[in-house]
């Protein structure tokens, strides 16, 4: 059986966000089922890696790329001027628990989760 691991990102920091993608491309490559859920302060960095003259964009383009976000926050992302950058990138947004993910949800699924 896939191990299921969802990396739940609430810090803004690039330097720490840059750790969720370089988790997220390892566990993937090693066989791991593993899906980013971006919250908090996170969900700014969705516009600011969007450039790709930005530190670590080219990790981020490669994580979006194989489709390992799984949900952005919409409450979180409308907060920090994101939403409508997530939406044009094509980013899945999530907005079950009052406008926010449903973390039991991963739960439920089978996903232990981290938080970064």
């Amino acid at each position: 059986m896939t191990q299921k691991v969802g990396l739940v990102a609430f810090n803004g920091e690039l330097m720490c966000f840059a750790h969720v993608l370089l988790n997220a491309l390892d566990m993937e490559k090693k066989g791991y089922d593993v899906k980013i859920i971006m919250e908090g302060a996170a969900t700014k960095l969705i516009k600011t890696l969007s450039d790709d003259k930005e530190p670590f964009a080219n990790l981020y383009a490669e994580v979006r790329e194989k489709g390992l976000i799984d949900c952005v926050c919409m409450a979180c992302a409308a907060k920090m001027g994101s939403l409508e950058s997530a939406k044009e990138q094509g980013l899945p947004i999530c907005d079950e628990v009052m406008g926010h993910p449903s973390l039991e949800s991963y739960i439920k699924q089978g996903y232990s989760l981290i938080t970064f």
